[in-house]
């Protein structure tokens, strides 16, 4: 097992919660004004929940399937609770964090494959 794979079955859990706590500071932390243009952070959505999910696709804990769902839903509802901090939500916004898991889990897949074959 490479290096890179062992600090990511060791450290799995810390690394998905700061990368969540991260995401849902950033999301949440008001604003003193709202951006004149929204719509233009669907790139930064989808790289931060490709980064939430490798770890967990990665190592693919028994209930992975339950981490992505729970994961889907805590995007949902910071979407929700966005307008309540001076931000948007938006389901666009919720489109880009799904496809960031699903890319997360297809790289993690891939990485995984990788690494299994190198050792």
């Amino acid at each position: 097992m490479s290096r890179f794979s062992q600090f990511l079955h060791s450290h799995w859990k810390l690394i998905s919660v700061l990368i969540l706590a991260l995401i849902t500071v950033l999301s949440l932390t008001p604003q003193t004004e709202l951006p004149t243009v929204s719509g233009t952070d669907k790139t930064h959505h989808f790289i931060a929940y490709t980064a939430l999910m490798f770890t967990v696709a990665f190592v693919k804990p028994k209930q992975w399937q339950w981490i992505a769902v729970f994961f889907f839903c805590w995007s949902g509802a910071i979407e929700l609770i966005q307008p309540y901090v001076n931000r948007y939500g938006e389901w666009l916004d919720l489109a880009a964090n799904t496809g960031g898991l699903i890319c997360g889990f297809i790289i993690a897949r891939i990485f995984a494959y990788i690494c299994k074959k190198t050792s």
